[in-house]
């Protein structure tokens, strides 16, 4: 049997019988929580900030890590449990956790009434992110998850253009997602631990991505696929070092049993098909996003190593154009919320996610590409289905 793991201080969701009813007054400043104290909360930070959020407390990994980021940020809470946390009046939990807590913390918060950001992946595995997504459509909650890059404006001005036929009909999807971040043989992170990240590390991790911005770009969704996966390393040291760094914390090696690369085609129903390459020991690929859609009229690619512009081909030639706001398609002018030419990145595709969401909790209806837990039991699926495809060998149903 199957069971969600709830860390310590944590109170099984399944104990409570009612789902308490979203506080939020649309006159008032949203409340939000923090859960987390790593590298991507500064950006759930940033984004709830920006967003209009009034940031009330963090939760971190412990009492004195609460407290420490809470005086860091100028919070009034620093919550020394979870539970704690949802006893508290805010309306909004920023999960940004490891992989391990996502599904008790999010079930939980949605039972206390709490809107949910979660980090992706909605849990270790797919039950779990089945449980998240039934818990989130049975609260009737506002529950979402960072699947940014749909937030960069240029996406949504190929995704636009796709939608007018600029292309055709489309015949090939190909691309990639590559970093380096775990290429040294020191680095050390928690996610190489299948008990915390998952079964899947690169490809859970980064091509989930490629397969959520692919999927929302075209429209189209896979069916089927056929994957390898690989491994740099039969060990690493064990601990966790700073993210994007080879420092090492505790130099005692583990066995690593998680890919560092991944290697997918995948094939639609009506037969489009697609390739995806991913790794996390790709030397000089620091955060290398890219896609290429080929149609019957014409091409685009995108590579958010240098969102201010897109290529776009045509069997006459090709040519690249620039993200601004004085033209193209409605949401590429709404996100581009800088002059052209002023660089806009990673950063503001978070905060318009984030604003967006709260839009929603706000009752702002339903923001185009707003990524809720459907979309994050989606990359569940498909994540399920690569990893069964490597362990057989065959091509398999997502």
């Amino acid at each position: 049997m199957h069971c969600l793991h709830f860390p310590e201080g944590v109170m099984n969701p399944t104990s409570r019988t009612a789902i308490a009813a979203p506080k939020t007054d649309e006159g008032n400043a949203l409340r939000v929580a923090i859960v987390g104290t790593g590298m991507i909360s500064e950006s759930h930070r940033r984004g709830a900030l920006l967003a209009g959020g009034q940031l009330c407390g963090v939760l971190g990994s412990s009492p004195q890590r609460s407290r420490e980021v809470a005086d860091h940020w100028n919070l009034e809470h620093a919550y020394p449990s979870f539970e704690t946390l949802l006893d508290s009046d805010v309306d909004i939990v920023h999960i940004a956790t490891p992989n391990d807590t996502h599904a008790a913390y999010s079930i939980a918060a949605l039972r206390a009434g709490k809107h949910v950001i979660c980090e992706k992946p909605l849990g270790l595995d797919l039950v779990e992110a089945q449980s998240m997504a039934a818990a989130a459509q049975e609260s009737g909650l506002v529950a979402t998850v960072p699947f940014v890059y749909r937030y960069h404006p240029l996406v949504r001005e190929i995704r636009a253009r796709r939608e007018a036929g600029e292309f055709g009909d489309l015949n090939l999807v190909h691309g990639s997602y590559l970093q380096d971040w775990m290429l040294p043989r020191n680095a050390a992170s928690w996610r190489v631990s299948a008990g915390r990240g998952g079964r899947s590390r690169a490809f859970g991790d980064i091509g989930s991505h490629w397969v959520d911005l692919v999927e929302w770009v075209t429209g189209q969704r896979f069916a089927t696929l056929v994957a390898a996966t690989s491994i740099a390393y039969p060990t690493r040291p064990g601990g966790s070092s700073p993210a994007f760094s080879g420092a090492v914390v505790d130099p005692e090696e583990v066995a690593v049993t998680t890919e560092d690369s991944a290697v997918a085609l995948l094939r639609t129903a009506d037969g489009l098909l697609a390739s995806s390459t991913i790794s996390q020991v790709a030397a000089g690929r620091k955060n290398r996003l890219w896609f290429e859609i080929d149609g019957s009229r014409g091409s685009a690619a995108f590579d958010q190593e240098n969102p201010e512009t897109i290529w776009l081909g045509t069997d006459e030639g090709s040519r690249t154009i620039a993200r601004s706001p004085g033209w193209g398609s409605a949401e590429q002018r709404r996100l581009s919320v800088l002059p052209a030419g002023h660089g806009q990145g990673y950063a503001l595709a978070f905060d318009a996610f984030v604003s967006d969401t709260y839009s929603a909790v706000r009752g702002g209806g339903d923001p185009i590409g707003l990524p809720t837990f459907a979309d994050g039991l989606r990359s569940a699926e498909v994540v399920d289905a690569l990893l069964r495809s490597r362990d057989s060998g065959t091509w398999l149903a997502i």
